[in-house]
């Protein structure tokens, strides 16, 4: 797997568990993981990969996954999973307590600063 590949899949097995977290993912939810798929350019080969992985495990697999792809990634890429996972984590319009938890431990496990999160999805 090459270094877009772990980036891509670990940043859409993330967004699954943060988007899953509150027990309800909602149609803003659904639009928000499409646009992130488009944005960042997923083909549906690996976006397709992603849903019959993600169908198949457990939660705390999926975690474990996103987390060792996400850790052979550099800096930067880190911090571009980070901020679209604060980002979604407010697309539902309510921050549940179990999407906390997951994106500041995510964060804790990838050694990312919280605050360069937040500043970097202040920016447009």
């Amino acid at each position: 797997m090459n270094a877009t590949e772990n980036y891509q899949l670990g940043l859409l097995y993330l967004v699954h568990l943060l988007v899953s977290a509150d027990g309800h993912v909602d149609e803003n939810e659904k639009k928000a993981l499409l646009h992130i798929k488009a944005h960042e350019q997923i083909p549906d080969t690996v976006f397709d990969a992603f849903q019959a992985e993600v169908d198949s495990k457990k939660e705390k697999e999926i975690y474990q996954k996103g987390i060792e792809l996400i850790n052979q990634c550099s800096d930067q890429d880190k911090l571009r999973v980070f901020v679209h996972l604060y980002r979604m984590s407010e697309v539902d319009g309510r921050v549940h307590v179990r999407e906390v938890r997951l994106l500041l431990y995510s964060i804790k496990m990838a050694g990312i600063e919280f605050n360069d999160v937040v500043e970097a999805a202040r920016k447009p």
